[in-house]
């Protein structure tokens, strides 16, 4: 495919829409063409197209997405198979163990929630299908980046600044790379309050039969008492069983 077979208004169109995030939920022109990379005049006719079309709402200075957009996600979820299969193993687990559970895949440096069964919430900020998060400071990330060759981590690394979303985020690039060196050599990946002050997360690759990594597995529960170290443990057991049942679904 060539660049003459793109259509370079709809990326643009994309790119904005991209911007919007949960920490930055409401931008004016100004802000979506600094996040963006486009200039403020392209960056104002696709926030008003948006609008016009009813995926945006425009207050006269700030700009938000409405619900309309979740047509574009939802649309693209109900086609993947993986969700439709994790989902009851998922509830299952929960269930079980009193705990949030979530299945992500990899975009970029970030992952992004395919299902998730939620007991309780644990994050300051609501999970669901479709919710991004970085993947360096994340479980879930660290298992999927663990998938990677190292020059590829690296380059995703590189994608945005690292960074500290806690006193306890790890940002230093080596030091990122020696723990992800250590989730693919153990198998597993756990993260203490990196993304979030009393979050804990303990997550397991999702594999094919062929032993491929499509999508990282994770419980997160609240930080508590027990030493970190106790967490695997207490969890593992029941993460691994769950990504057995999968291994032999997914072909």
């Amino acid at each position: 495919m060539t660049q003459r077979d793109t259509m370079g208004g709809l990326a643009k169109g994309l790119a904005v829409i991209e911007t919007f995030t949960a920490e930055h939920p409401r931008q004016s022109i100004s802000d979506v063409a600094a996040a963006s990379g486009l200039d403020r005049a392209t960056a104002r006719r696709c926030l008003l197209t948006l609008a016009h079309f009813g995926y945006a709402d425009y207050d006269g200075k700030f700009f938000t997405l409405t619900p309309r957009v979740l047509r574009l996600g939802t649309a693209c979820l109900a086609t993947m198979p993986l969700p439709q299969m994790v989902q009851p193993l998922l509830d299952t687990l929960s269930d079980e163990l009193g705990e949030s559970s979530s299945v992500s895949i990899l975009d970029g440096d970030e992952i992004v929630y395919v299902a998730r069964a939620a007991q309780r919430k644990v994050m300051s900020i609501a999970l669901m299908p479709g919710s991004r998060l970085p993947a360096f400071c994340t479980s879930m990330g660290r298992i999927l980046f663990s998938a990677l060759p190292e020059e590829e981590i690296r380059k995703r690394l590189a994608l945005h600044p690292l960074t500290a979303r806690t006193p306890m985020t790890v940002t230093d690039p080596d030091m990122l790379m020696e723990r992800i060196r250590a989730v693919r050599a153990q198998g597993y990946a756990l993260i203490d309050q990196e993304v979030e002050l009393g979050l804990r997360s303990i997550a397991v690759p999702v594999l094919t039969a062929r032993g491929i990594t499509v999508a990282a597995l994770n419980i997160g529960l609240p930080a508590r008492g027990e030493d970190v170290s106790d967490l695997a443990a207490r969890y593992l057991p029941k993460l691994l069983t769950v990504q057995a049942e999968l291994k032999k679904m997914l072909r």
